[in-house]
């Protein structure tokens, strides 16, 4: 009777343990989210509209997601959660709310950073790690607020590698992340982590018809948010090195079916006007013709501005570069410096 009893306990205690017990890998996503818990924030934005009256209202334009990035209040998110917005609500996970400022943005690259207003303190910034050192395969955890529900979580794994996708500012951002992780309307901005619990990424988009989660979403990889973000702080804008000339837009050359970047205008004053970079003239009948169209810098085939753009990303203000620049029917290099453009 005794080890009936006995053997009665032991299988209910086993039963009971069973039923608590987690496995390594649910122990690993409760262990990031805990420790994330005070990095992730909601942010709303704010349009300033006059109503029927002529009085300035405050209307909610949007909302998405961001994540600390140090403890200095700065905060970063997709340019897409604050376009178009006049002012900027963010709230932390203790649900206290503070007024931010945009610092600056990178379109181009789907980045922005905001600054938020008054006490900072007990914030706790995300680890940032690698992600050129991911793998197919790779766990995944994302965070965010999707439809408002905030911080939720979702986990997947690495789906695909070096995505190109066109992103807010219609130029294609490369290096992206697929993921199978859910991703849907309101994650944008939140946080992509590894097994680690270091950012690897920001969830920015998702691929699907009817808005939602399909399984196929994209972060924008942590080292080019490692490029982006400090160049932004510490100059409310990304220092970018160019040709200095205006371009015509891809869409235009496209219609003109042109295989390469239209020069619209070389300024007089500048190195490559000096260097015999001329934009678009005028005939003696008063009609607008091409002059210079660049197809090559290096040794790189340059097609489009879309090309040229990401080409540019490997160089800096003040490199040498080789230009190969066509001019009606015949082709020539040009030596250039680079400059810092807006």
């Amino acid at each position: 009777m005794i080890s009936k009893t006995i053997l009665l306990i032991v299988s209910v205690l086993f039963s009971v343990f069973s039923i608590n017990a987690l496995t390594e890998d649910e122990q690993n996503t409760i262990d990031i989210v805990k420790a994330n818990s005070n990095s992730v924030v909601f942010i709303t934005n704010i349009r300033l509209v006059r109503n029927f009256f002529f009085s300035e209202e405050r209307v909610a334009r949007g909302t998405g997601s961001g994540f600390v990035w140090d403890t200095k209040g700065h905060i970063v998110t997709n340019y897409h959660v604050i376009e178009d917005g006049d002012a900027f609500m963010v709230t932390l996970p203790n649900q206290k709310q503070h007024k931010a400022k945009l610092v600056g943005k990178e379109i181009n690259k789907d980045i922005a950073v905001l600054k938020i207003e008054g006490d900072t303190r007990n914030l706790s910034p995300v680890k940032t790690g690698r992600s050129r050192d991911l793998q197919v395969g790779q766990k995944v955890i994302a965070i965010g607020n999707p439809f408002g529900f905030d911080n939720s979580v979702t986990t997947g794994i690495v789906s695909a590698l070096g995505r190109q996708i066109v992103g807010v500012g219609e130029v294609t951002i490369k290096n992206m992340i697929q993921t199978d992780a859910s991703i849907n309307p309101g994650n944008s901005g939140g946080p992509l982590l590894n097994s680690d619990s270091e950012l690897i990424g920001m969830n920015t988009m998702i691929y699907s018809k009817t808005g939602t989660s399909t399984g196929i979403g994209f972060a924008v990889p942590v080292d080019t948010i490692k490029k982006i973000v400090p160049q932004i702080i510490r100059f409310g804008k990304v220092i970018r090195p160019g040709i200095g000339v205006s371009m015509l837009s891809d869409s235009y050359a496209r219609r003109l079916n042109i295989k390469g970047v239209v020069i619209l205008e070389a300024p007089r004053n500048s190195g490559a006007f000096r260097a015999g970079l001329r934009g678009l003239d005028r005939d003696q009948n008063g009609q607008l013709f091409i002059r210079d169209i660049i197809i090559g810098i290096d040794k790189n085939r340059i097609d489009s501005y879309d090309d040229l753009y990401n080409i540019l990303d490997n160089y800096r203000v003040g490199d040498r570069i080789i230009l190969t620049v066509r001019r009606g029917e015949k082709q020539r290099q040009v030596r250039l410096r680079l400059v810092e453009i807006d």
